[in-house]
């Protein structure tokens, strides 16, 4: 699909998706949707959470997930395509679902390419940090169990929020993004997604590590997911993202540069879905847990993987990228 027939595609489904009744989840969940709004000096964004079944039955503090929309879609359209809500209702735990403004970027992306969203503190990170900060404060959060995930231009985001936000967020996802930094300017970005990123992933790393401030001592646990036939972000930028990010963790367990954690593979295994697409799994372990994870799926082009196949660009045939997310989410504390 070229490039003006993507975007049309896009446009025409935005359409759609402003219809009234979308709101509604097809679902039978008994969850429930809550809507509020943050803003500091760099603007405003809206949100959704979503409190999972029984939210109001405990008194006990639930895992937060931050999930990042890619381009020209929204918060219903993600927790649709993706069932993150149906998983969060046998979970038990709460997500946080921003909303990109169109005045922001005419087709809903989150700016990443731009340096001001680059860094802690300013632009759209400070934002969304903040959209995490009033959640915590206005729900029984854990503050230990704070995670992020995005797909395209939200995955892209994710890499930036994981990076800068280090002492926020226990881990994160990228779904077809790409590493921290990887593009500094819009031309840079576009050029990024069709060929990967010019920039050294270990220099990345460092700037990742640096960008947090007062980061952490501790590894900053990563996963990635990617298609291998993905024509709007080039696959190589997910194993970018590995790279870098665990090169911020080889920094971040002791401060040193001297691959404490390693970049190679500790184990590598290629599996089937049942009626469904092969993928393999790269792992990295460090300290006897699993740091870092590389889901590659074969012939899967740019989607969700294992996504409701109702929706456009999710792949009902790949590993289901939700459940597999949450399952490594689940058990990383900050």
């Amino acid at each position: 699909m070229n490039t003006f027939a993507y975007r049309l595609c896009w446009v025409l489904f935005a359409v759609f998706l402003s219809a009234p009744a979308f709101g509604q989840s097809h679902a039978t969940a008994s969850g429930r949707w809550e809507f509020g709004v943050y803003g500091n000096l760099y603007g405003a964004r809206e949100y959704q959470v979503w409190l999972p079944a029984g939210y109001a039955d405990g008194n006990d503090d639930l895992p937060l997930l931050l999930v990042l929309h890619g381009c020209v879609t929204g918060p219903n359209l993600m927790a649709e395509a993706s069932r993150f809500n149906e998983i969060a209702d046998a979970e038990r735990f709460v997500i946080v679902y921003p909303r990109q403004n169109v005045s922001a970027n005419p087709s809903r992306c989150w700016n990443w390419p731009l340096a001001i969203n680059q860094s802690r503190g300013a632009g759209e990170p400070s934002i969304l940090a903040g959209i995490v900060a009033q959640v915590k404060s206005n729900y029984r959060i854990d503050a230990r169990r704070v995670h992020v995930t995005g797909i395209s231009a939200g995955g892209a985001m994710t890499s930036i929020m994981l990076a800068c936000y280090s002492d926020v967020f226990a881990s994160g996802a990228v779904h077809a993004g790409g590493m921290y930094k990887a593009a500094t300017t819009l031309s840079g970005g576009a050029y990024a997604l069709l060929n990967g990123s010019i920039y050294s992933p270990d220099e990345r790393g460092r700037r990742a590590w640096e960008c947090a401030g007062s980061p952490s001592p501790r590894p900053v646990p990563m996963l990635v997911f990617h298609g291998s036939a993905d024509a709007t972000v080039n696959p190589i930028n997910g194993r970018q993202t590995v790279r870098q990010f665990l090169q911020t963790s080889d920094l971040g367990d002791d401060g040193q540069d001297n691959d404490s954690v390693g970049s190679a593979a500790t184990s590598t295994v290629t599996s089937q879905v049942p009626g469904g697409r092969s993928y393999t799994v790269e792992t990295y372990s460090y300290g006897g847990k699993v740091l870092a994870q590389h889901y590659l799926i074969h012939g899967m082009g740019h989607a969700w993987s294992g996504g409701d196949g109702n929706y456009p660009f999710t792949d009902p045939g790949g590993p289901d990228a939700s459940l597999i997310t949450w399952l490594f989410f689940k058990d990383k504390i900050r």
